[in-house]
This record gives C-alpha cells, sequence and structure tokens, in this order.
C-alpha cells in the first residue's frame, strides 16, 4: 500500500494488483471487502464474458457501500476480476493439487482467453471494462507439471499458473494485455480512471 494520499481504493488484496498499481505510479489504498460481499460463483449458463463483468462490479459497488459504512474519505473504488477460460469453460483457482495438475494437462500444448475486467464505482456510476487476452502453452509433459506443483506457484491463480512467475516457462507465446493476464491491465486501468473519474496521473 502506497504511503502518499491515495487516489482512489483497490478493493482487492491481490499482490499482483497493488503491484501494478505501485508500477504504474498510481497512489490506492486497499479496501478490505467482507468474505461475504462477493460469492465468485458463476450462475447457470452465465457466459464467462458476462462473469468476470459481473465479479469486477460487484467488487467495486461492494468497496464502496463498505467506504461508506467506514466512513472513509470518499474516493474512486477499483474492482477487478481474472479468469482463464478455455472452450468457454472458466478455471478458477485450484482447490487441491488433483484439480491444478487437471487444469494444466487442459491447457497442455493449447491457446486459452485470459479474461480481466476492470469495474470503477464513482457516485454517480460504475463504468466497467473487460480486455481479452490469449495464452499459448507448450505441451507438458506429466513430470513437468509434476515439477511445477512442487513450486506450490499454481495454487491461489486462476488457471494454475503464474504468467509472471515461474508459470512463464510453460507458455510459447501471448497475445494482448500482458498486465492484463497478470491481474490487472494497466492501459485501460489508466484510461478509465482519466476519462471516468479526472484523475491526472
Amino acid at each position: 500500500m502506497n504511503k502518499t494520499i491515495p487516489l482512489i481504493y483497490l478493493a482487492s488484496q491481490s499482490p499482483r494488483r497493488q503491484a501494478l498499481l505501485t508500477q504504474a505510479g498510481i497512489s490506492f489504498s486497499v479496501l478490505a471487502l467482507q468474505e461475504d460481499d462477493v460469492i465468485e460463483v458463476p450462475r447457470n449458463g452465465e457466459p464467462a464474458h458476462a462473469y468476470v463483468l459481473r465479479m469486477a462490479r460487484t467488487k467495486a459497488i461492494m468497496g464502496r457501500r463498505r467506504m461508506r459504512q467506514r466512513h472513509l474519505p470518499s474516493l474512486p473504488v477499483l474492482g477487478a476480476d481474472t479468469e482463464v477460460v478455455l472452450d468457454g469453460r472458466i478455471f478458477g483457482k485450484p482447490e487441491s493439487a488433483a484439480s491444478a495438475k487437471e487444469m494444466l494437462r487442459m491447457l497442455s500444448g493449447r491457446t486459452h482467453e485470459v479474461l480481466t475486467a476492470i469495474a470503477l464505482a464513482l457516485p454517480q456510476c460504475t463504468t466497467s471494462r473487460i480486455v481479452v487476452s490469449q495464452v499459448t502453452f507448450k505441451a507438458l509433459s506429466d513430470d513437468e507439471i509434476m515439477r511445477y506443483l512442487e513450486t506450490n506457484e499454481p495454487f491461489g491463480k486462476a488457471g494454475a499458473y503464474a504468467i509472471q512467475g515461474r508459470g512463464t516457462m510453460l507458455i510459447t507465446h501471448i497475445s494482448g494485455s500482458y498486465t492484463g493476464i497478470v491481474g490487472l491491465p494497466l492501459y485501460e486501468t489508466v484510461q478509465i480512471l482519466t476519462t471516468q473519474a479526472g484523475l491526472v496521473l
């Protein structure tokens, strides 16, 4: 968390999103949400794009509600959500080593989408954007998958890999926003902050 006066609240405790905002020179304060504020489960038949946008908007809106309840200074609230999608199936964070192994086997040798949505909650409205990137994995052997699982990096990551970590060695090609794949598309984030919130960055 930045020590300078914050320009926004970040409704996320993700270290990766915090690092990206810091990299962009955007001062922020982390606004912790309660466990039941956001139920991260797709609705029946909900398309991946709609789900990611709904999650980002919900986080931003709930963050603004918590801001008011805690009598904090009024600032724009940024929410974000990232999901890995293959053949229309959303790959969340693996619940076990077995589920992580299954995800990596399915991603092996194929190109999948990474969807990252951002939402900015302001007093008058909530604005959102979605960024779609493509990531191609090399063909992975079971030994390679097991070695990667042993690093513990896949856990807590959508799709069971981290492009900013050792997971980059699994990837042959990306198309789109690298920072979006990490968890926060900086170009689009800056655009929404400057055009919608009128911030000077």
